[in-house]
């Protein structure tokens, strides 16, 4: 692991926010990639499944903390701590509405992760009754969904914990009937993923009423064979389940303190401890990035466009723009260095008296 030349580490949040069409993170695990170069240059990276799930695919991170979307908003808002595990032992909820076939498929998938990664899982739970996921789009043609029977989910997650789970891993069946057209442009790199609104509903209330790490992976027969793929969506076309990354993400997910403690061998990472948190420019309305602008650096990469169009101006969030996530990595790197980013630049403006009419600096604090 890197150190800071301040002697303390330095810590940043990735967000990627999920169902908004992210030109950047909106696909098949397609913000991996910057997730590992933000990496190479932080002590601690908290970023979120969204941006490490890559259905088949996904890349191990030592500095990185994997942190559900709700969680990592009670973080921010400086309710939970973050405290680091070597390993946890992975509860898997099946949906009762997975056909035998499909369900045999992820039980295949999770014993492969036992055997072939070691992690450890505990005996499944099967739901009580189908969960009933429906699909939702919203005006601004976000995605999102809900799940009729709630109360299963939860007994068969709590069915977990009691069997020694510290967390979660859901696999809800998802419907077949998604749109057509927006199905294929999403395949083709171009759309909003139909599934991604309604696996954060799934995920966010386990954690919300149980406190321990939850992702989700959804359960869909394989879609027909087309070559014209787009790499961004390839990752969900090379298996029968998605379940890999998540089971991957959770193994190492940290778990959630909430009230600060004194002592202990593993010390929680808290709201106060974050040096800066990045997202694109125009998905800036999320509670994390509200609470954490507030006191960390904030940064908003202009060229990861989505659906949304809350930009930090008309929040007031006092945010760095940049162009590309190349130079959020470079800002994130002076920053960390203790160096003002306009002296890797051609323009230093001279000193000018206390009092008299300031120049606006593009580089924020």
């Amino acid at each position: 692991m890197l150190h800071s030349v301040s002697g303390r580490p330095y810590t940043a949040v990735l967000v990627v926010p999920t169902g908004i069409g992210a030109a950047v993170g909106g696909y098949a695990g397609d913000a991996l990639p910057v997730a590992r170069a933000m990496a190479a240059v932080v002590d601690t990276l908290i970023t979120h499944p969204n941006v490490m799930n890559g259905a088949q695919l996904y890349w191990p991170l030592p500095n990185a903390y994997y942190v559900e979307g709700y969680s990592l908003d009670q973080f921010a808002a400086g309710r939970w701590g973050l405290r680091p595990v070597h390993r946890n032992r992975i509860g898997l909820v099946l949906d009762a509405a997975i056909e035998d076939d499909l369900r045999w498929r992820h039980l295949q998938a999770a014993d492969a992760a036992r055997a072939t990664l070691g992690l450890a899982l505990t005996d499944y739970a099967v739901t009580d009754a189908p969960l009933g996921v429906e699909l939702r789009t919203a005006a601004s043609g976000a995605t999102w969904g809900t799940i009729q029977r709630p109360d299963s989910l939860l007994r068969a997650a709590e069915r977990a914990i009691a069997a020694g789970a510290n967390a979660i891993a859901v696999v809800a069946r998802f419907p077949e009937d998604t749109d057509a057209e927006a199905l294929q442009d999403y395949r083709q790199g171009q759309g909003i993923d139909p599934l991604a609104g309604a696996e954060a509903v799934i995920s966010h209330l386990v954690v919300r009423t149980l406190q321990v790490p939850c992702a989700h992976a959804p359960a869909l027969n394989p879609l027909p064979l087309d070559a014209s793929i787009s790499p961004k969506s390839a990752a969900e076309e090379i298996g029968y389940t998605f379940l890999p990354c998540v089971l991957a993400g959770l193994s190492r997910a940290p778990q959630f303190v909430l009230a600060p403690t004194l002592g202990g061998a593993s010390p929680a990472l808290w709201a106060d401890q974050v040096d800066a948190i990045v997202v694109p420019a125009t998905a800036c309305g999320g509670s994390a990035v509200l609470s954490l602008s507030q006191r960390a650096l904030a940064i908003a990469v202009e060229a990861n466009s989505t659906a949304l169009a809350v930009s930090p101006e008309s929040l007031g969030v006092p945010a760095v723009r940049v162009t590309s996530y190349l130079e959020a990595i470079g800002l994130l790197a002076a920053h960390r260095a203790g160096i003002h980013p306009q002296a890797l630049t051609a323009q230093m403006p001279h000193l000018k008296a206390l009092g008299s009419t300031p120049e606006i600096l593009s580089w924020g604090r």
